[in-house]
């Protein structure tokens, strides 16, 4: 049996800045590195100076030290994925904790309601419970909160139900036959 590998890591061949403005940098910076952190300073020194003027001794290293981090640590190669930085990481890691995803449903035949989208708590899990308004009380008493079975004249109902898996090719063909009616009319 014959086994193949992936070499394309492998060839990844980066740029590198030399020289800038008649300043030798030596081995050279990668520039993608470069053109992020000065992107990140002129964001960050530039906001810095509009809201608080020039900085003194003390507050100089508020000035430079977080866009220098950002930019030496972020462009690193990821651990957990390596064909992706880590700021790209970071940036979706915060997307999916703000905005969440919409669910694929049926290979995109259909678009996901609003209902079927991973709600905000299941994201964040216990992350967010610091930020919740609700008092621990409340908390407890949603935490520890068990359904209660459903009743029919006084007796406990039991539900017997038996999940099935269909095809995305099935479950196309029964909403295309629900479209086709109205209130359970053909048209």
């Amino acid at each position: 049996m014959r086994t193949g590998m992936t070499y394309t890591r492998h060839f990844d061949i980066e740029t590198r800045q030399h020289e800038v403005l008649g300043l030798d940098l030596g081995e050279g910076v990668p520039r993608r590195t470069l053109v992020l952190g000065l992107v990140l300073y002129a964001v960050w020194t530039g906001g810095l100076l509009v809201l608080f003027g020039l900085p003194n001794k003390v507050t100089f290293s508020l000035y430079f030290l977080p866009p220098l981090l950002i930019a030496a640590i972020g462009t690193q190669r990821s651990r957990k994925m390596d064909r992706r930085w880590n700021i790209t990481l970071w940036a979706l890691g915060a997307r999916y904790l703000v905005l969440g995803h919409r669910p694929i449903i049926c290979g995109g035949r259909r678009a996901a309601a609003r209902a079927e989208w991973i709600p905000r708590r299941a994201r964040w899990g216990t992350k967010g419970d610091g930020l919740r308004r609700e008092s621990v009380k409340r908390r407890r008493e949603y935490e520890m909160d068990t359904e209660a079975p459903a009743t029919v004249g006084g007796v406990p109902l039991e539900l017997a139900a038996r999940p099935r898996l269909y095809g995305p090719d099935a479950v196309y063909k029964a909403r295309a036959r629900r479209a086709g009616t109205t209130k359970g009319q053909p048209q």
